[in-house]
């Protein structure tokens, strides 16, 4: 006999919408919970795995008391560099986030409450974007660690509708890998039937 469970649901993980991205924000700012706001905006800004998310540490987005506008970085799942940027907002909630935590230059960016000389582990990481999607009334099996990187992204691709941008953004070796990535032929092709009147 095989026991199905339809509670847990694998797979391709939501991006969030501007507007709950928003509101996830707000709902932090209120809580002052500056370490998950400063996380919320580095990983939408850096579209990072959170392989490459969570070991950062404060000398790789700052120097001398300033944020870095960009940042080169290679990922460790396919060795490749990608750029990304800091928006102002993510260089005012990390540099809040710094200064708050008394972090130093080689100090994890976010370091793990528990596990000293250890920056948050993988799955606290993943608790606390459930628990995001979670307070905004969303199923929260439908979200994960993967929806910060493709949120930016699937934004980026609505407003330039420019596949070689985001590809360059994740750093996708194939064309392919970003178009299956994002859903675009399938979400298109449904836009398209939904504006087509028959």
């Amino acid at each position: 006999m095989v026991f199905i469970n339809k509670t847990k649901q694998s797979g391709v993980k939501k991006p969030f919408r501007l507007e709950e991205i928003w509101r996830i924000r707000t709902r932090l700012e209120i809580e002052n919970s500056l370490m998950q706001l400063a996380l919320l905006n580095l990983a939408i800004d850096s579209k990072l795995r959170a392989s490459d998310l969570l070991p950062l540490r404060v000398c790789d987005v700052s120097s001398q008391d300033r944020i870095f506008n960009r940042v080169k970085h290679i990922q460790q799942k396919t060795d490749i560099e990608v750029q990304f940027e800091i928006t102002t907002r993510t260089q005012q909630s990390l540099m809040k986030w710094i200064l708050i935590a008394s972090l130093n230059a080689n100090d994890f960016l976010f370091p793990s409450q528990r596990c000293k000389q250890q920056p948050i582990s993988y799955s606290y990481y993943r608790y606390l974007v459930r628990r995001w999607a979670s307070n905004l009334g969303l199923d929260p099996n439908l979200y994960g660690t993967h929806s910060m990187r493709r949120t930016k992204a699937t934004l980026v691709y609505a407003k330039t509708k420019n596949i070689r941008v985001v590809q360059l953004l994740l750093g996708h070796t194939k064309v392919d890998n970003t178009i299956r990535y994002l859903g675009v032929e399938l979400e298109d092709a449904l836009l398209l039937s939904e504006s087509t009147d028959c």
